[in-house]
């Protein structure tokens, strides 16, 4: 895809929702760390149930130390994987202490070294806690592009790599959200909603769903 296009499909996302924001709920760059490490295999909504809960009673990486594997366990237990994932988080808090004084760090390898933390969550990270032009591909971002044409990849880098290329820079800080939300709530897996779509007349998705534009 051209960047013209991709310029036009972004366009008609930033016009629709200028300002988007992750669905997480988080106060601070940890909260958010430790949030969308939960959120692997797991829905924005069920994740924001178990840390409502939890933030109010471990918000930093000391707290959640304290509380330790067997004390976190019990607030995510409805999250997939919790039992990893509690563990994750508690090595995360330890080495943030250890490494960095209990900051996260603003640095991509920094962030890649911590328990549970890959390429996806440092991207998330990075933009949404420090405002840097990453883009995150997780399975919405990664089936909007290749659906659309948008960029087509056979991996998560693949597509990211393709996407940096393709994405005019004026659009890159906001680019993941809106591709994220439009693969959530329009662009869906099964059925997307393709009559509702407002980037459909620049997707070049063969099996459009009837009535789209």
């Amino acid at each position: 895809m051209t960047r013209e296009r991709a310029a036009a499909i972004y366009g008609a996302l930033r016009a629709a929702n200028p300002d988007p924001r992750s669905e997480l709920e988080f106060s601070t760059p940890f909260e958010l760390l430790v949030a969308v490490i939960l959120s692997a295999q797991a829905t924005d909504r069920s994740v924001n149930v178990a840390t409502r809960i939890l933030f109010p009673r471990a918000r930093t990486p000391q707290a959640l130390l304290d509380l330790g594997v067997a004390g976190l366990a019990p607030y995510i237990r409805h999250i997939g994987l919790h039992n990893a994932k509690a563990k994750n988080i508690v090595a995360c808090g330890r080495l943030l202490i250890e490494k960095h004084g209990g900051a996260v760090p603003r640095n991509r390898e920094a962030l890649e070294d911590l328990p549970g933390v890959g390429r996806k969550t440092a991207n998330v990270v990075l933009n949404v806690a420090f405002g840097e032009p990453t883009l995150a591909v997780d399975t919405h971002v990664f089936r909007v592009a290749n659906r659309t044409g948008l960029a087509r990849g056979k991996t998560p880098a693949a597509v990211e790599q393709k996407l940096l290329k393709v994405t005019p820079p004026e659009f890159l800080c906001h680019a993941h959200h809106w591709l994220i939300l439009h693969g959530r709530h329009t662009c869906v897996a099964r059925k997307p909603r393709c009559p509702e779509c407002i980037i459909a007349a620049w997707c070049t998705y063969r099996n459009k769903t009837r009535g789209s534009p």
